[in-house]
């Protein structure tokens, strides 16, 4: 049988519909180019031969099952039909609806505030927030343009570019100092933002404003590219650095989790896929602020 789980409300379980899953389940399986016979479906799936070439053909009529060949040669696939289903699957997911639940749990856990950043216009830029009570409140607006080289949800979000594609980001918009914990060096920068790219979330340490700081984790798409950002936003007061390391662990697991919900498998290569050389969709810098070192 394939990997399926128990059915959470057994007297609405149809079994007919449950073997139909079973067998697309086991054809994905199959190596490209090579489709399976209709015994091998059915010894997959445990299913009766007759059976089994009876859904096979049924989910064929709906375009789900492809066939080649003739009598015993004949092989069957995965057919586009499902990816027709795939991309309007895609189309209807938000990556808001997905992530703010995630926000919500990560404040609770972390104490701090959290934060949705996509990119936009050059800039990343604040599309949902989950805030904390209390009576020193920062300044965490919705639709905020963040900086890309002094942020948490900038870096992240700049670490997701090659390497080239990074320095032409920072030739265009410069490194400009916010505080003097800002990086403003090119070379040190980029070596930084490959830092991020290999712990897989990105730390201001006072770099954009003093007293505070910002830990982000980048987002990704079934197609490994990132499109968007998290981040948690809080006050230093004395913060050990371990203390750094667990809450951008936190960080990390929370991006991670959304980038399941729109699609990435888990385990995929954080680098396999790279976003566009496009200058015009990498967060912008403007000339007044820098970044420093992670952990």
């Amino acid at each position: 049988m394939t990997n399926r789980e128990a059915p959470a409300e057994p007297k609405y379980w149809v079994k007919s519909v449950a073997r139909a899953a079973d067998i697309l389940e086991a054809l994905g399986t199959a190596e490209p180019g090579r489709g399976m016979s209709v015994t091998e479906v059915a010894q997959t799936c445990r299913i009766a031969k007759s059976a089994t070439f009876g859904m096979l053909q049924t989910l064929r009529a709906y375009g789900f099952v492809s066939d080649d060949g003739e009598g015993m040669s004949r092989r069957y696939r995965l057919g586009m039909g499902l990816a027709r289903l795939g991309d309007r699957a895609r189309s209807q997911v938000s990556l808001r609806t997905i992530a703010h639940p995630v926000l919500r749990e990560l404040t609770a856990v972390t104490g701090m505030a959290s934060r949705l950043a996509v990119p936009e216009d050059g800039h990343a830029v604040v599309v949902d927030q989950v805030e904390i009570d209390q009576r020193i409140r920062l300044d965490l607006r919705m639709g905020q343009r963040e900086l890309p080289h002094c942020t948490g949800l900038g870096k992240a979000l700049l670490a997701a570019f090659s390497a080239t594609e990074a320095a032409l980001v920072v030739e265009r918009f410069g490194l400009p100092r916010r505080t003097p914990r800002t990086i403003t060096d090119p070379a040190t920068f980029l070596a930084h933002l490959r830092d991020i790219e290999r712990i897989g979330y990105a730390l201001d340490d006072e770099e954009d404003a003093e007293g505070v700081i910002c830990i982000g984790a980048p987002v990704r798409d079934h197609l490994d590219i990132c499109v968007g950002a998290i981040s948690i936003t809080g006050l230093k007061l004395g913060l050990p650095a371990w203390r750094y390391q667990e809450l951008g662990g936190q960080v990390r697991d929370a991006a991670r989790r959304i980038s399941e919900g729109l699609g990435r498998e888990e385990g995929a290569p954080e680098d396999s896929v790279r976003r566009p050389a496009r200058v015009r969709d990498a967060p912008a810098v403007r000339p007044d602020g820098r970044s420093t070192t992670g952990p």
